[in-house]
C-alpha cells in the first residue's frame, strides 16, 4: 500500500531505484527529506543536475573528473610511468585515502563477466592500449565517445614502465586480469598485481582455502 500523497510516493519510488536501497530506506530517506528546510532540498537539488551537468569521463584514465584531463593525469608530482588499473572510481579513492600510491591510475569500467554480458569490448581496453602506444590514436577511433588524450596530460616519460593489477580478488577480476597479462606480456612492460593474503589481525583457522593459499603463495621474505 503506497501513501495518500502521489508526490511522496514518486519520491519515495525514486530513492527505490537507487543501488543497496530498498522501499524501507527509500520511505525513511523521503521522510527525511519531508523534514528538510526548503532551501536544503533546494542546494541537494541543484547539486544533483550540476554532478550530472559537469561531471565527464577523463579522457586519459576514464576516471570522473570536472576538468579534462583530470588532477592526477595532469600532475606533475605524479609518476606517469606508473599506471594502476582499478575497476571503477571508487577504487581510486580507496587508493589515494592511503597516501602510498604515487603513481598514474586507469579505471576500466568493471570487470569481464560473460554470465553478465560484459566481455572485452565493454571495458575501456582500447584506452589503455592507446596510452601504452599512443600511435595506436591515429589507428583507432576513440572509444565511448571520447577525445585522444590532450598533450598536457602527455608527459615526456615514454610508454608506463610498470602496469599494477588492482582489480577485485573475484572470478571476474580474476579473468579480467588473465586476459589483460596475455594481452600485454610481449609489451615489455613489467607486469604486477597487488598482494592477497591474510588481513590484520585475523586468524588462520577462520581464513577460507582461497584465501590461505594466496597467503602462502605471495609470502615474504624477512
Amino acid at each position: 500500500m503506497g501513501f495518500t500523497s502521489e508526490s511522496v510516493e514518486a519520491l519515495v519510488e525514486q530513492f527505490a531505484k537507487l543501488p543497496g536501497v530498498g522501499r524501507k530506506t527509500a520511505q525513511r530517506l523521503t521522510a527525511h527529506v519531508l523534514k528538510m528546510p526548503r532551501a536544503e532540498i533546494a542546494d541537494l537539488a541543484d547539486t544533483l543536475i550540476k554532478v550530472k551537468d559537469t561531471v565527464r569521463q577523463c579522457s586519459v584514465c576514464c576516471n570522473v573528473t570536472d576538468a579534462d584531463p583530470c588532477a592526477i593525469c595532469r600532475s606533475p608530482q605524479r609518476d606517469h610511468a606508473v599506471i594502476c588499473l582499478v575497476e571503477d572510481a571508487n577504487d581510486v579513492l580507496a587508493i589515494e585515502r592511503l597516501n602510498e600510491y604515487h603513481g598514474v591510475y586507469h579505471v576500466l569500467g568493471g570487470a569481464i563477466s560473460p554470465l553478465d554480458g560484459v566481455g572485452p569490448e565493454d571495458l575501456r581496453i582500447q584506452e589503455l592500449l592507446r596510452r601504452i602506444d599512443p600511435a595506436q590514436d591515429r589507428a583507432a577511433p576513440p572509444q565511448n565517445g571520447q577525445t585522444p588524450a590532450s598533450d598536457e596530460a602527455d608527459h615526456a616519460t615514454g610508454p608506463p614502465k610498470e602496469i599494477i593489477f588492482a582489480l577485485n580478488p573475484t572470478v571476474e577480476g580474476d579473468t579480467t586480469v588473465y586476459y589483460l597479462s596475455q594481452l600485454l606480456k610481449t609489451s615489455g612492460i613489467r607486469l604486477t598485481r597487488i598482494a592477497r593474503g591474510l588481513p590484520i589481525g585475523g586468524d588462520l583457522e577462520y581464513a577460507d582455502e582461497a584465501t590461505l593459499a594466496r597467503a602462502l603463495q605471495g609470502r615474504d621474505a624477512l
